[in-house]
């Protein structure tokens, strides 16, 4: 939630934000709230995830997979191999994005 200004409406004055870039290229002051919310962090995460979570899922289970030997616990560690790499990335972002306060 954004308002005209480039700050997110939820942000106090002279709070911390995440300086997140915009569609149009500028960037804009947002809250812990909506600074994960982030589409375009959202989206470069998720393609992480994609390309990472592959690789290493091909390493990990792969011998598992092309020998077609699937075990109930592959069930929760192909997703936990997707996910961390999301969680990497989205942390990152954010770690990356911190700002001081618009004060």
């Amino acid at each position: 939630m954004l308002i005209g200004d480039g700050f997110c409406a939820h942000l106090a004055a002279g709070a911390a934000g995440f300086r997140m870039r915009a569609p149009g290229g500028a960037s804009r002051l947002e809250c812990w709230r909506c600074a994960p919310r982030n589409r375009r962090m959202l989206r470069r995460s998720l393609l992480t995830a994609i390309v990472v979570g592959s690789i290493l899922t091909a390493i990990n289970q792969g011998h598992l997979i092309f020998d077609q030997d699937f075990h109930w616990d592959l069930a929760w560690r192909i997703p936990l191999t997707y996910c961390v790499p999301f969680l990497v990335a989205s942390w990152g972002a954010l770690g990356n994005a911190r700002a001081q306060g618009r004060g």
